[in-house]
């Protein structure tokens, strides 16, 4: 028998749009992030859905929560941390122009080269990195073992990750259930590096949507 595995992003929120580290800090949906939710809520509509997790932050239960919209089967929601976003430590709720002024424009650099390309997509990040050399790119996966100042690296949260990912198909294979997961875009990183068989590299250049999801099957 086959059960399946549906992941998707929490939608956009309004630290999201307003490019501030968000991390584990909680901020709502904007109007497009309910957009986006209904998106992935009617991809889904024809899928059975029997347990479903999100983390305890309102962007992930809220995605989840639009999604569940037409699945009266689905009889257990469940919170886990495991699935949470990568803590920013002391860089959480921050804006870029604040990390400058606080930092000042040498580290902004740094900066730039370390985390915002996870705000990029298509040929905006094509166009960054080909602005700023492979070379560049390079510092920019350091932050798979490098975390921020009080933060985490994404190594330390595909760790948690994974162990979210073994207990989760001991579950499956012995409840015999459909899953949906309602995450965020960095702890979706390690999901699809375990599911899709990729490596740290491939990993970290994914690009992970607001509105759409992936499906993995489990055989029992």
């Amino acid at each position: 028998m086959k059960f399946k595995i549906y992941l998707f992003r929490h939608a956009q929120t309004y630290f999201n749009r307003a490019h501030r580290f968000t991390g584990w800090k909680d901020s709502q949906l904007t109007p497009l992030g309910k957009q986006q939710a209904k998106k992935v809520a009617l991809k889904l509509r024809g899928k059975d859905i029997d347990v479903a997790y999100s983390s305890h932050l309102s962007r992930s239960k809220d995605t989840l929560k639009a999604v569940l919209k037409y699945h009266p089967e689905c009889k257990k929601i469940i919170t886990d941390d495991r699935i949470i976003e990568r803590s920013y430590g002391e860089l959480q709720g921050k804006s870029h122009e604040q990390f400058v002024k606080q930092m000042g424009i040498k580290d902004y650099q740094t900066l730039l080269h370390w985390h915002k390309v996870d705000f990029l997509h298509g040929k905006e990040r094509e166009e960054f990195i080909k602005k700023h050399g492979e070379a560049d790119l390079q510092i920019v996966r350091r932050s798979y073992n490098i975390p921020p100042l009080g933060g985490e690296s994404v190594k330390m949260v595909e760790k948690r990750v994974n162990y979210f990912i073994k207990e989760l198909l001991k579950k499956i294979k012995k409840e015999r259930i459909n899953v949906a997961i309602s995450a965020h875009g960095n702890s979706m990183r390690p999901f699809r590096k375990y599911f899709e068989h990729l490596s740290i590299k491939q990993m970290m250049q994914l690009e992970n949507p607001w509105d759409d999801y992936f499906e993995y099957t489990v055989e029992v």
